[in-house]
């Protein structure tokens, strides 16, 4: 049976590296389900073409210089537009899994998943449902309940990676080596580790906090 144009799901791909908006093109460009309307490489420009080009999926880079995605996904989610996104990316800390899936993508996917795998999380979030891969799945569950860190919590955090004592941390914020020392058990408590190290670690692992922080 031919392909209808009921039948093509209209692609939009927003990514800040030109070799993968081609080699997207090229690989989605065989599958005769899949149109590609058009490739942007930044937010902004993916919005300005949204009521021109009409998509009905976009797939989505996570962090691009200027309009991140999930700066798109919320400015989408505010327009009330009724696009589908799935992010597309290098990355999966837990952070960044939550932040897109709480901003509004549909689907969540590395940039070295197969083609067939692609093709059928598009399929999927054309037809309303998620997909998101069972392994990032686990990852984002375990991320929705846990309980938030503090902003306090998070600064401490950030200064546990850079290997202060206690009396240090309390020094440069004005408080009390008691009170960090109680900071940094509650720290422990919610990230579910053994200790001050391990929970460092684990942040940076988890993209709560980065190295260069």
């Amino acid at each position: 049976m031919s392909q209808t144009a009921t039948d093509v799901i209209r692609i939009l791909i927003v990514d800040d590296h030109p070799v993968v908006r081609a080699g997207l093109a090229s690989m989605l460009g065989t599958q005769a389900e899949l149109e590609l309307v058009g490739a942007a490489p930044s937010g902004e420009e993916a919005l300005r073409m949204l009521d021109t080009l009409h998509p009905e999926v976009i797939l989505l880079d996570l962090r691009m210089p200027g309009m991140s995605g999930v700066a798109m996904l919320q400015a989408l989610k505010a327009s009330g537009r009724p696009v589908r996104v799935i992010i597309l990316t290098n990355y999966e800390t837990d952070e960044d899994i939550y932040r897109a899936v709480q901003a509004g993508a549909q689907g969540y996917l590395l940039k070295d998943t197969s083609l067939r795998e692609m093709v059928e999380a598009i399929r999927a979030v054309h037809a309303g449902k998620r997909y998101i891969p069972r392994h990032i799945a686990s990852r984002l569950a375990e991320r929705m309940v846990r309980t938030n860190l503090t902003s306090r919590e998070l600064e401490i955090l950030k200064m546990l990676a850079k290997g202060p004592t206690n009396k240090q941390i309390g020094h440069a914020l004005g408080i009390s080596d008691n009170t960090v020392r109680n900071h940094v058990l509650k720290i422990i408590e919610k990230l579910e580790v053994s200790d001050r190290t391990e929970a460092a670690t684990t942040a940076i692992q988890r993209g709560l906090i980065t190295v260069d922080d």
